[in-house]
């Protein structure tokens, strides 16, 4: 199982979640993707679409500032 790290910190919606689907495309089953993301809009969303998506969303954390961390597996 592997552990990839995807900073979106400075994207916008739509594209927090199209840059994050199409990284969890690229994984293997099992394998976990750390999303760095900003509060607001992609903190709602990305973890939303992930669900919607058929992920499992592990968790939200807060990292620093308006930074925070969603952890999904694929």
């Amino acid at each position: 199982m592997a552990t990839k790290v995807l900073d979106i910190t400075k994207e916008h919606c739509p594209m927090t979640f199209v840059k994050t689907k199409i990284e969890l495309s690229r994984l293997q089953p099992g394998d976990i993707l750390e999303v760095l993301l900003s509060e607001g809009e992609p903190l709602d969303n990305v973890p939303r679409n992930a669900v919607e998506q058929g992920y499992n969303v592990i968790g939200v954390e807060h990292v620093e500032g308006t930074t925070h961390k969603v952890i999904i597996q694929k």
